[in-house]
């Protein structure tokens, strides 16, 4: 096999090999995955709305087993209070990066990971049907890669651990989850244009050393 051909095979199983990782082939999930979830999280709560506990479950019910992005607006806490495991006089943004330590690692390892962060430039600009939503600090969203994994992810007793520093950082919250119809920041499409040029580009520079067939 020659130099050329052993680059684009080696270049096809590394995005296959990426891709099998990126993805959930598992299917949505299952009611016995949902029971496991409900027992091993049954003494704890979400720290917010008690509805969002159901609003969870039928989240779960209604898996198609496709990856999501959950859109969060966020509102940090100007006078937070003191909580234990946290420095003295901590403040909101040292708070969710205590509670984000847990987080980020576990988002990564999972293939889920952010898609945009950032800081609020203004007040809403459009805003209907909703009270004191006019003010929010940071937006973000967050790529999950199905939710078989964001429950693998909020199963873990170090989540629940690390929960309060967000709730304690938090002055108000929403956080909800879609399914993409277009993605053009997919990591499945990005890392492919990527690979197929690297690919291409050093193709073409070993086609240049090859010795032509008519070289003497």
């Amino acid at each position: 096999m020659t130099s050329r051909r052993k680059l684009w095979l080696g270049s096809v199983l590394l995005y296959a090999l990426f891709v099998s990782w990126y993805t959930d082939f598992g299917g949505p999930l299952t009611e016995e995955e949902i029971q496991a979830f409900i027992v091993k999280t049954q003494d704890r709560d979400l720290g917010g709305d008690p509805s969002a506990r159901g609003a969870l479950l039928e989240f779960l019910r209604n898996d198609t087993g496709q990856q999501f992005l959950m859109l969060n607006a966020v509102d940090l806490a100007k006078n937070p209070p003191e909580i234990e495991g946290a420095p003295p006089d901590a403040d909101a943004e040292t708070l969710i990066d205590l509670y984000m330590e847990h987080m980020i690692p576990a988002l990564l390892s999972r293939a889920s990971h952010p898609v945009v962060v950032g800081k609020s430039v203004a007040d809403s600009l459009d805003l209907l049907g909703i009270e004191g939503a006019e003010e929010w600090s940071d937006g973000a969203i967050m790529r999950y890669r199905s939710r078989r994994t964001f429950i693998d992810i909020i199963g873990n007793p170090e989540f629940y651990e690390r929960h309060d520093f967000k709730i304690a950082g938090l002055e108000k919250t929403i956080a909800y989850p879609i399914e993409p119809r277009i993605h053009l920041g997919d990591l499945r499409l990005l890392f492919g244009l990527f690979l197929l040029a690297a690919t291409a580009l050093i193709d073409a520079r070993l086609a240049r050393k090859e010795p032509r067939a008519d070289s003497r």
